[in-house]
């Protein structure tokens, strides 16, 4: 895990994030037990751990300035991505990670037992069913669905002033959301040559109609 180490603090550096030894050894331990619980639950297609760390860790770290508010949901987490590297860096801040998944929100269950992460809760559950008694400040998805169908399927969980973030690779088209506010932002993820960005959505009454 040394080589993982020295990427995961190379990258962090780039990403002016705090390099204390807790934090680093919380997101090792993460990739540890993704590489464990992999061999049976098939959690990622990415086996090797270096590549864990930058396309995982480092992937999901990079979209930290852009988190709002003080409740978040990560939408379709599968192995906790990028909900529990999030978690790990704000523990002021209070997570649910959702997935229909049952392998994998008993995965993120155990994780999140031993990294002792006090923020997070899993749901199972498919997105369009779960209606919680509080909603959210901000959604997370990752590699979810088209941004129509992401608008369409979340917006009954932000509050009046929540905000959607959609990682995405390549630029979408943002056309089809004619009655949201939305903003491209690109994103550099230390070690990942591929383009990457976050579409920041913020939805308006007229979309929350439609």
């Amino acid at each position: 895990m040394e080589t993982c180490k020295k990427i995961l603090i190379s990258g962090l550096e780039s990403l002016n994030l705090s390099t204390a030894e807790d934090k680093v050894e919380q997101l090792l331990g993460f990739i540890k037990l993704l590489e464990k619980w992999n061999k049976a639950y098939n959690l990622t297609a990415i086996r090797d751990k270096e590549e864990m760390v930058r396309l995982h860790l480092l992937d999901s770290l990079a979209i930290l300035p852009f988190i709002e508010g003080k409740r978040i949901i990560d939408i379709g987490t599968g192995a906790g991505l990028p909900g529990i590297p999030l978690a790990i860096y704000l523990p002021d801040i209070e997570f649910t990670l959702l997935d229909s998944n049952a392998k994998k929100t008993r995965f993120v269950q155990q994780a999140i037992l031993e990294l002792k992460l006090k923020n997070v809760t899993v749901c199972h559950n498919r997105v369009e069913q779960y209606h919680p008694e509080t909603s959210f400040d901000t959604a997370i998805t990752r590699a979810f669905a088209s941004l129509s169908d992401i608008v369409e399927l979340t917006a009954h969980l932000l509050n009046k002033n929540g905000v959607l973030l959609a990682m995405k690779g390549q630029a979408p088209d943002v056309s089809e959301l004619e009655s949201a506010i939305t903003t491209l932002i690109p994103v550099n993820v230390p070690g990942i040559t591929a383009e990457r960005c976050l579409v920041r959505i913020q939805l308006t009454k007229e979309s929350e109609v439609s």
